[in-house]
This record gives C-alpha cells, sequence and structure tokens, in this order.
C-alpha cells in the first residue's frame, strides 16, 4: 500500500483553543525556546550548498525593535544565476520522478510541521507580529495546503481513470499533465508559512522546481520551511532558497530566459510589474511566461436591516482587525444601509475600543504592524482619513518599542475616499452609509478590486442577488470576510486582485502544468 493510501479522508488542520490553560502555556514554552536561538546567520541554499554572505540584512521582531531573529545572507546576481543553473539541473531529474514519490514528500513534511506547530507558530509571532490564534492559523493552512496539494496531484495523475478520453476505434487515447519548467516563486510576508508552503509545495508536486524568494520582513521562517522540506529528504536544488532584493534578483529571475513561470502573492503595484516584465521576450526564451499571481483587495461587509446587527459588528471588527488588518481579504470597508446605520457604528465603535494593542508575545488581540514603511504609510492614511471621513475611535499611536497603531475607525465616508478605494494593509476601516441594500452592493463594487466581501441579511431573496452580483472570487453570507480554508474555499479573486488562480482549490495544480494528449494507434 502507498503511504498516500494509508493517510484518513482529508480534513482541515484542527486550530488550537489558546482558551485552554494547556495550550496557552505550550505556545508560550515554546516561544520560550524559540528566544534562545534568535540571532542565528541564515544561508542561501542553493542546490546542495549552503552559502553564507559578507551581506546580510537583519530580521527584527516588529513587536521589540530590540530582538533581531535573524541575520540573513544576501543574494546577488551571480546567485540568482547559480540559483537557476541548479534549479535547470535539479528539473531533468525531479520531472521524472512518479507521482506518488513526489507527493511522499508533502505527506511527510505535512506530518513533521503538524509534530512541530507551536514551534513554528512561535518564530511567526517573533518575526511577523502575529498573536498565538493568527500565528497558529497560519501554521494550520501550511499543513493543510502541503496534504492538500499532494492528494490533488494524485488525482490528476489518474485523469485516465476517472475521466478518460473518447476512445476512437483503431486508437488508444491518453491524457497527462505535465509540469512546465523552472518557477519563481514570490511569496508575501503576511501569512509567511501558510501561502509560502502552499505556492512552493504546488509548483514542485507538479514536478516543477523553484527558485523560492522569500519576502524581505519574514525570511527566515521561510528558511524554517526550505530546511523541513531538505530534512524530509526532498532533492537537491528542487527548492532554492534566495533571499535578496527584489528589484534586483527579483527582476533578474522573472525576466531570466529559462524562467518558466512566475508564482506572485503580494501588492496590485508589484504584480502589474511583473507581469510587464514577464511579458516581454528575452533573447532564448521559446515559450509564454505563465503568471500565477495574487494582488490583494479592497473587501468589505455589506450589511441591511434585516441582519442580526450583533453578529454584523463583530464579523466587521474582525475581518476589518484581525493581523492589523495585513491580509488581503481584511475587510477594511462596511457598507451599511441608513436605516440601522448608527446603531451598527456603535456597536463597531464599541467593539474597537475593548480591542487592546500590545506585544503578540503576551497575545495581545493587536500587535504591531509589520515594519516602518508600513507603519509610515499607515499613519499617512490615518491622516488622509481625517480629512476624508469623522473619525470615530482610534486615529494614534499605541504605546510599545514597535510599530504600532491603534485600530482606527473612520465613519460617514464617501464611496470615491482614497480610504475607500485604496488598499491600506493596516488597521483602519471605512464605513459608507447606504440608501438601502442596493445602494451598498453597488457601492461595495465601486472598486477595482474583486476578492473577498460578506453579504448580511436573511432575506432570502436578497442573499440569493448578492450571490450573483457582488463581484468578488470570494463571497460570504452572514460571516466575516477573511478566514478562507484550503478545500473549502479556493482563494482568489477578480479584476486587479489578481488571475484568480483559486489557491487551495481542485483547479489550481494545473496552473504549474501544461497537458499533453497522446494517440496510439492500434489498427
Amino acid at each position: 500500500m502507498n503511504e498516500w493510501q494509508s493517510i484518513a479522508p482529508y480534513a482541515n488542520e484542527p486550530l488550537t483553543d489558546f482558551q485552554s490553560e494547556e495550550n496557552r502555556m505550550a505556545m508560550e514554552a515554546a516561544i520560550a525556546r524559540t528566544k534562545t536561538i534568535l540571532g542565528a546567520s541564515i544561508p542561501l541554499r542553493i542546490g546542495a550548498e549552503k552559502i553564507f554572505t559578507d551581506l546580510m540584512t537583519k530580521s527584527v521582531n516588529p513587536g521589540n525593535l530590540d530582538e533581531v531573529v535573524g541575520y540573513v545572507s544576501k543574494a546577488d546576481l551571480e546567485h540568482a544565476e547559480q540559483a537557476m543553473q541548479a534549479a535547470l539541473f535539479a528539473f531533468e531529474s525531479w520531472k521524472k520522478t512518479p507521482v506518488v514519490e513526489r507527493a511522499s514528500y508533502l505527506f511527510r513534511a505535512a506530518r513533521l510541521m503538524r509534530e512541530r506547530k507551536h514551534e513554528f507558530s512561535a518564530l511567526m509571532v517573533l518575526e511577523a507580529g502575529k498573536n498565538y490564534a493568527e500565528a497558529d492559523a497560519d501554521a494550520a493552512e501550511a499543513i493543510d495546503f502541503l496534504e492538500y496539494y499532494a492528494r490533488e496531484m494524485i488525482r490528476l495523475s489518474q485523469i485516465n481513470e476517472t475521466m478518460p478520453l473518447v476512445q476512437i476505434q483503431g486508437e488508444r487515447n491518453k491524457f497527462s499533465y505535465i509540469p512546465l519548467g523552472v518557477g519563481v516563486v514570490i511569496p508575501p510576508w503576511n501569512f509567511p508559512l501558510a501561502i509560502c508552503a502552499g505556492m512552493t509545495s504546488a509548483a514542485v508536486v507538479a514536478g516543477n522546481t523553484v527558485v523560492l524568494k522569500p519576502a524581505s520582513p519574514t525570511p527566515v521562517i521561510a528558511y524554517k520551511f526550505a530546511k523541513l522540506m531538505e530534512e524530509v529528504g526532498l532533492p537537491d536544488g528542487v527548492i532554492n532558497y534566495l533571499p535578496g532584493s527584489g528589484s534586483e534578483i527579483g527582476d533578474y529571475l522573472v525576466t531570466h530566459p529559462k524562467t518558466r513561470f512566475i508564482s506572485f502573492t503580494g501588492s496590485k503595484e508589484v504584480g502589474l510589474r511583473i507581469n510587464k516584465l514577464a511579458a516581454e521576450v528575452a533573447p532564448g526564451q521559446i515559450w509564454m511566461k505563465r503568471l500565477i499571481a495574487e494582488m490583494g483587495g479592497k473587501d468589505g461587509i455589506v450589511v441591511d436591516e434585516t441582519a442580526d446587527l450583533d453578529a454584523a459588528a463583530q464579523a466587521i471588527v474582525t475581518s476589518a482587525f484581525g493581523f492589523q488588518g495585513q491580509k488581503c481579504s481584511a475587510g477594511s470597508r462596511a457598507l451599511i444601509v441608513e436605516d440601522v446605520y448608527d446603531e451598527v457604528v456603535a456597536k463597531v465603535t464599541e467593539l474597537t475600543r475593548r480591542l487592546a494593542v500590545g506585544m503578540p508575545e503576551r497575545n495581545c488581540p493587536i500587535g504591531p504592524v509589520i515594519d516602518e514603511s508600513s507603519y509610515r504609510r499607515i499613519l499617512n492614511y490615518i491622516e488622509i482619513g481625517r480629512g476624508e471621513g469623522t473619525l470615530a475611535v482610534g486615529g494614534r499611536i499605541a504605546g510599545g518599542n514597535g510599530y504600532y497603531i491603534q485600530p482606527t475607525v473612520f465613519v460617514d465616508v464617501e464611496g470615491g475616499a482614497r480610504i475607500m478605494q485604496e488598499e491600506i494593509f493596516g488597521p483602519i476601516l471605512a464605513i459608507a452609509k447606504a440608501k438601502d441594500w442596493r445602494e451598498a452592493i453597488r457601492l461595495y463594487n465601486d472598486t477595482e478590486f474583486g476578492l473577498t466581501g460578506s453579504f448580511f441579511s436573511t432575506d432570502v431573496d436578497r442573499i440569493e442577488e448578492a450571490a450573483e452580483t457582488m463581484h468578488c472570487g470570494n463571497l460570504y453570507m452572514n460571516r466575516k470576510c477573511t478566514g478562507a480554508f484550503v478545500g473549502a474555499h479556493p482563494f482568489g479573486g477578480f479584476n486587479m486582485s489578481g488571475t484568480d488562480s483559486k489557491a487551495g482549490g481542485h483547479d489550481y495544480l494545473l496552473l504549474f502544468t501544461q497537458a499533453k494528449a497522446i494517440s496510439f494507434k492500434t489498427g
């Protein structure tokens, strides 16, 4: 029996209940252990080589600026070319590796990550500024991606049995999904384990090799994932860990003639730049590069007068301020019908006032934003918001030796305001009043993005119409607009939210493959 066949049917990794004293103490112990090994030097990983460079970047705890998480080697163009060559060399054997064997590495990595989940979460608390629940959910999602993509690749390899081609007399017809080649994987810092693991594992289980360029604010957790894949025996060169400058090595790899695909999650601006660079055909390039991009959102929650207003207010606050609003799915807008506007605003304001700001390692609900540039940008948006709406709560710097900002709510904001239109990626919520639920949906749709949204109502007919007319890739009814689960909520959006690649869905792995049909003459 193959290893994968002995595993129980797929189910999402359960989240940890930190109301339990035992679980809370286990996390505290993991954080304490992790703090004893902070400040280590992190090498590049190219093929079988670990390379320490003279030029290093410093990863700092955003919640305690005196604490260095790690010193990370910084790659240059020579290293980028070396990584590309290592990936090209490894691809020649990796593409021939049977699918079940490729999947087995992901299953083993998922099992080890599950055993060490608090260890991975603790590092995210310290490097990314996540509280316990946010870090735990990130680690759980990483496990889900590993398990799910392993199973999905096995399913795709059995396509001739499950979805056979039409057979013509005198022929035998086969269909298969084969790998693309070498890809560049550029994950974000806000889900530094889950999305990094998901993007990378999807590419490699499909038979590709990758150059992994981690996000600059969170390279240490990405290295911990790369080390895990090394530990489970993944062949050298399948994943090449290459931290460095996006404008230097990132551009070099995106424009390289041997790059077959780019898998990117990040801002709209960077995604559009990558799209433009990838569209140019370099000398010696014999294919159109494929771009898989998730580029953010300006997500919102619509509330009508029939809704459960307490549930709606809680969902608005959770969606807006979970992980300090640093999610592409964050509900940074609320569109509320005028009949219940004042009541919902009062509830949202009160819930926001209760949110304590402080160090993630102490499990405060609101922690720091990721770095100084984000901190300054968000504070600038607060000043913009003062001129575009009425400040209801927050609006100030919070105390602490880190990048702390109070969760902030602006009300009576017009639909065309900048804080209603631009992705802020921070703890700012803008609330607008609509004359009725259809106008609220129109305000919701009035954006260049289309990632997530929520509609709160108890009217079945309205819910059905909202399902058709709210234009986004992930729409939720009567729940928050964050928290997509692998397999249950394939994730990706419309318009400037990216290529609607649907991570954690049945068709995601197809983006890392090319389909090949073969016909054999039999008579």
